[in-house]
């Protein structure tokens, strides 16, 4: 059998990581489990807007596909 190809040397990992916590940072989706309502934020803390609930699900947007 062939060798599994590494994607990213040590620096090219390092770099990917970087990107992931930026997006982390600015992209979080946000769904209100009171009142099923959306947003995105820039905090994992944000309670929703349309209710007022700290019941709030929280997920990176890196996480879903483009389109």
């Amino acid at each position: 059998m062939s060798e599994i190809p590494k994607m990213f040397d040590s620096e090219g990992l390092k770099e990917w990581q970087q990107g992931i916590e930026q997006a982390n940072r600015n992209n979080i989706f946000c769904h209100c489990r009171r009142c099923d309502a959306e947003w995105v934020d820039s905090s994992e803390e944000a309670d929703c807007p349309e209710c007022g609930s700290s019941d709030v699900e929280h997920l990176c947007c890196w996480q879903f596909p483009d389109g």
